[in-house]
Order: structure tokens, then sequence, then C-alpha cells
């Protein structure tokens, strides 16, 4: 019986310790420390709560905006002084596709979809949907070239 009041009261301890509140808490610390680092010392805003894949590259990030809303996939490059986002307030906001390489001092804004496996050429500006295994650039961006699937 003892024994089951000692794991009890370790689970009891957990749920204290480990609340939303208290993990919040916690994590304080860590979330103005990347506030301090990344946003303010290097210039890069993306925030914390941005849903970003695995192995996401920032060439140079100085100058890099990206919103909160944003869905970015896995394997995708952003270079400098880029902006994704919405194109007015609480607007929807672009969701990236896999293996995409945006290139430096282009604005993705709005509603939009990038396909996988595509190219944003340094300069673009994004407007509308990007299909999958393209290269688009301009202002606004149109498709320059399609890769063979």
């Amino acid at each position: 019986m003892e024994i089951l009041k000692e794991v009890y009261s370790i689970f009891a301890l957990n749920a204290v310790l480990f609340t939303k509140f208290n993990l919040k808490l916690i994590g304080l610390p860590v979330r103005i420390s990347y506030r301090i680092f990344i946003q303010y010392i290097l210039g890069i805003d993306i925030p914390d709560t941005t849903v970003i894949g695995k192995n996401f590259n920032v060439f140079h990030g100085q100058g890099l905006v990206i919103n909160n809303t944003v869905v970015i996939g896995d394997n995708v490059t952003v270079r400098h002084n880029t902006t994704i986002g919405n194109a007015r307030p609480n607007g929807g906001c672009p969701v990236i596709g896999n293996n995409v390489e945006i290139g430096a001092n282009c604005v993705l804004i709005g509603e939009i979809k990038v396909g996988n496996n595509s190219i944003i050429a340094a300069g673009s500006v994004v407007i509308k949907d990007v299909p999958e295994n393209v290269v688009v650039a301009g202002n606004p961006a149109k498709i320059v070239k399609t890769f063979n699937s």
C-alpha cells in the first residue's frame, strides 16, 4: 500500500509541475533569450510559434520577416531581406511545400500555396499560387521554367 501511495504522489507531483502554466513559466527564459538574440541582434523576425518543417535553412538572415501563421515544409531554404506573410490584417498566409528555395529580397504575401520542389528567384513578388516543380521570377512572379518530375 505504501508503494501505491508513493507512485500516486509522484504522478500528482508531475501533474502539478507540468501544467501548461508551469511549462510556459519554465520556457519563458528560453523565449526571452530567443527574442533578444534572434530578433534583436540578428534581425530575423521568425516568431517561435511559426510551424516550420525539418531542415529549415536561413542564409544571411538579416531582414527576414515571417508571419507566425505561415506554414513551412521540410528542406526549405530562405535568404535575406525576404518577407513571408499576410497581405492585409488578419488575412491568410502562405503555405510553403517541401524542398523549396526562396531567393533574396522576395515577398510572398496572401493566402497562397507554394508547391514542392519550386524555386522562387531573387526579387520576386509572389501573390498567386506557385505549382510544383517550377521556377518563378519577377514582379508579379511568373513561371519561367518547369522541371520534369
